[in-house]
């Protein structure tokens, strides 16, 4: 049996009439660089005012964070175990990333660290919801309102998550998404958004990607070119719509896998009051090499995610991180092992990987 670690064709294949008409309306119309409505359909589904598509996850980071104001001199508390996206994103700005390290049970933020983290030059914290679960939200609301901080959501991994019955994405003052082709709402290329309540925020971000400019050539400002297409925000929409119904089985495949996997692997928690939704399904193991290969040699798709926290990563050798300083994110780096993990996943080919992860894993 072959095990796809994503089933991108899959999930087309349960979609294809609704898709396939999507796409041609847009073909029709020759409405390619407009996502107006899947913006508003978006920002509905979330509960927020306004979503500016962008050209991709990476540039609503960067975007997101120019437009607040941050910029040389500042600092952004974010973790150390995430994509370096996020702290690209910071440092595309000029200012400078701090790292703190990740809660060992859900893998995310510690916020009993990030107090320790904040100086006189600190204007944000990045909170990333990694693999689909919610940072613990509260305690970091509190923070950052107690300092008199920005607060930046990544939710690149968690389209569809909730903490305490709200969605991931309306806690900050701003949020950026990813449609990355594998995430939870992924496009059929590239693609981003960044949401907020701030009227003036979400004019700034469509300005600057769309060359400095609100009103043909006049621009106010050098902007950059990043929007999301029209072919992109169609998809997106009819993807919509069945989001919760894919999250809904995303967790039956991750309570099936806990349930298989419990005795010989670590698996992951979930927080009280959060709603994974299972972007990544990452167990720890102490003989990872020995478990891709076997799993690889059976025909079932894997992955490390991430193998070497971002302090510790050559990109970041310049701030003198140590890994030390880092004992919960570089004590698991070793051990992470993605699983397959998508809502086309079926018992069998679940119970499958579960029978050969037990046969190796230790």
């Amino acid at each position: 049996m072959k095990v796809n670690f994503v089933d991108l064709r899959a999930q087309y294949l349960s979609i294809k009439p609704e898709m396939d008409a999507a796409i041609a309306g847009i073909l029709e119309s020759c409405a390619f660089v407009n996502s107006k409505s899947f913006e508003k359909d978006f920002a509905e589904y979330l509960g927020v005012k306004n979503v500016v598509g962008v050209g991709n996850g990476t540039d609503a980071l960067c975007m997101a964070i120019h437009c607040l104001g941050i910029g040389a001199g500042d600092e952004v508390i974010c973790p150390a175990n995430t994509f370096i996206a996020t702290a690209e994103g910071i440092g595309w700005t000029g200012a400078t990333p701090v790292f703190v390290d990740c809660d060992p049970k859900t893998y995310n933020i510690d916020p009993s660290k990030i107090a320790a983290a904040i100086t006189p030059r600190t204007r944000a914290i990045a909170a990333v919801h990694l693999y689909g679960q919610p940072a613990d939200m509260d305690p970091i609301m509190a923070i950052a309102k107690e300092h008199g901080l920005l607060l930046i959501e990544d939710c690149a991994q968690s389209h569809a998550a909730t903490y305490k019955g709200k969605k991931c994405g309306t806690f900050g003052d701003v949020a950026c998404f990813s449609f990355y082709p594998g995430k939870n709402l992924g496009a059929y290329g590239d693609g981003g958004a960044v949401a907020t309540n701030n009227d003036e925020l979400a004019t700034a971000v469509r300005k600057l990607g769309d060359h400095g400019s609100n009103v043909k050539y006049r621009h106010d400002f050098e902007g950059i070119n990043s929007r999301l297409d029209g072919i992109q925000g169609a998809v997106l929409s009819v993807k919509l719509k069945h989001l919760e119904k894919w999250s809904d089985r995303r967790n039956a495949v991750a309570a099936r896998y806990n349930a298989g996997l419990k005795d010989c692997c670590v698996v992951p928690q979930t927080m009280d009051g959060a709603r994974h939704v299972w972007h990544l399904y990452v167990v720890l193991v102490n003989n990872r090499d020995e478990v891709m290969k076997h799993l690889n040699d059976n025909g079932i798709g894997c992955g490390i995610h991430y193998p070497v926290p971002l302090p510790v990563t050559p990109a970041y050798a310049h701030l003198g991180y140590g890994a030390e300083q880092f004992p919960v994110s570089c004590g698991i780096a070793d051990k992470l092992v993605s699983l397959p993990m998508h809502a086309d996943l079926t018992d069998s080919e679940i119970d499958f990987v579960i029978q050969e992860v037990k046969k190796v894993a230790k």
